[in-house]
């Protein structure tokens, strides 16, 4: 049993060699790459486990160790030869050695197995000699003792048993199972003990490099806030005109950065038609202000704010424009603000009347608005334009002095400037009467009964 396997077989060999031949057997072992071919003489009738106590008591190899391997499968002991094919001669089987360690066989028990073969021998001569036996000395049984639990992890895609510790296959790789817990009576081996070693070394090792690659990024970080715009570190391709870019020829955009080259970064902010410059790579990114001042030129930078001044006053719905000719100023007219004096042109405009009227109040202006147009032009133009807003609901007659008056924004309670009337807006009606507040006489009758004025009032009261 614990001579070495090799020197076994060569036994086996031998001795089988010399017997009649009725079974060719192939023999193999579990730490060689020996391939003996050898016969057995045996019986149909014979039955697995016969024949490996055969194997056992004629060469010494324990029947745990014993797999037969009849016409491509496992013989069972239970079963003959005959019910595997094994009928003549010539017929073949294979014989696989297992080691002591992998059949869980110890030396206690094979010298037991030992001992009860010898005794059977000794019984078998006595009733052939007709001699009383030897008396059995009779040991008190040993208590049996359970095989030692097998700890670890059986892989999922190649079910090959894992140490409890290993975060992956060491077969396949496949992950560990997410709800596997490392026992905790598991004590790693040596072998096992130097890899956990070694990964906690690594993650120290990786942990650093990420401390030391934030320093860098945060210094670098520190080194280009000075500066309006950022070069490229490395060769770079513009997505736009296709330039190979050397180090520092390029520019990157802070927010998102994406790397073109200068000129066609001027041609993207000279042709942009919006007040924010997009990235030209179609991202959700900006270019900063300070980034379009440093690649344009004064010229180019004043004309781009113009324009972004003209685009964000064209797309403002309360934007108010100077009235004085060829001005550019403008503002965003508030509620409660009915003036606007104008910083460029130092003019202060009526908002109420969109027009610069100094020295004459709303009432003043718009009837002398209404004499000089008979004659002059620009007085008639105008007329037609308060006319038309009268007409598009943008504004209203005071129904107490006759007054252009017109909401901007917010709730629908409006003050004449002229006489201080207070006016529904959605009704075009005073709100109070001549009794003053609670008089429902003015035509607002908001809140009587508790029902709006009209269906689209907006809190006029």
């Amino acid at each position: 049993m614990f001579v070495s396997t090799v020197t076994q077989m060569k036994i086996l060999c031998l001795s089988l060699a010399q017997m009649k031949s009725l079974l060719k057997v192939g023999v193999e072992d579990a730490e060689s790459d020996c391939y003996v071919p050898t016969t057995v003489v045996v019986s149909a009738a014979m039955t697995i486990a016969q024949l490996k106590e055969k194997i056992c008591h004629d060469f010494g190899f324990h029947p745990l160790l014993q797999r037969w391997v009849i016409g491509k499968r496992l013989a069972q002991d239970q079963k003959s030869l005959h019910s595997y094919g094994i009928r003549k001669s010539g017929d073949q089987a294979f014989l696989f050695i297992l080691s002591a360690h992998a059949a869980h066989l110890t030396r206690h028990q094979h010298k037991l197995d030992q001992e009860q073969q010898r005794i059977e021998s000794g019984v078998s001569a006595s009733v052939a000699g007709k001699t009383p036996p030897p008396p059995l000395l009779h040991h008190p049984p040993k208590p049996v003792v359970a095989p030692k639990p097998q700890l670890g992890w059986s892989c999922l895609a190649c079910t090959f048993v894992n140490k409890p510790t290993r975060p992956g296959c060491e077969m396949c790789g496949d992950e560990r199972p997410e709800d596997y817990q490392v026992p905790n009576i598991y004590q790693p081996d040596q072998a096992e003990a130097l890899r956990l070693e070694q990964e906690q070394l690594a993650l120290l090792q990786y942990e650093q490099a990420q401390r030391e690659e934030r320093e860098l990024n945060y210094l670098y970080l520190l080194e280009t806030e000075e500066l309006n715009i950022i070069h490229n570190n490395i060769e770079a391709e513009c997505p736009i005109c296709f330039a190979s870019l050397l180090p520092n020829e390029g520019i990157v955009l802070r927010e998102c950065l994406h790397t073109f080259c200068r000129d066609c970064l001027i041609g993207t902010i000279q042709n942009s038609r919006d007040a924010e410059v997009s990235c030209p790579e179609n991202c959700e990114s900006k270019l900063l202000d300070r980034e379009i001042k440093e690649l344009l030129s004064d010229v180019d930078h004043q004309r781009f704010l113009e324009m972004r001044l003209s685009i964000a006053e064209s797309r403002s719905e309360h934007s108010f424009h100077c009235q004085t000719p060829n001005c550019r100023g403008w503002c965003i007219n508030e509620d409660e603000v009915n003036e606007f004096h104008c910083d460029i042109c130092d003019a202060t405009n009526c908002i109420l009347c969109r027009a610069i009227h100094p020295n004459m109040n709303c009432k003043n202006y718009q009837d002398d608005l209404r004499i000089r147009a008979e004659n002059d032009q620009a007085a008639q133009q105008t007329k037609q334009m308060l006319e038309r807003m009268l007409q598009n609901g943008e504004a209203m007659n005071c129904p107490r002095c006759d007054v252009v008056v017109q909401k901007k924004d917010g709730c629908d309670w409006i003050c004449c400037l002229m006489c201080r009337t207070e006016i529904c807006w959605v009704t075009k009606q005073a709100r109070w009467g001549p009794k003053g507040n609670g008089d429902i006489s003015g035509g607002c009758r908001c809140r009587v009964n508790n029902m709006p004025c009209h269906p689209n009032c907006q809190n006029c009261h």
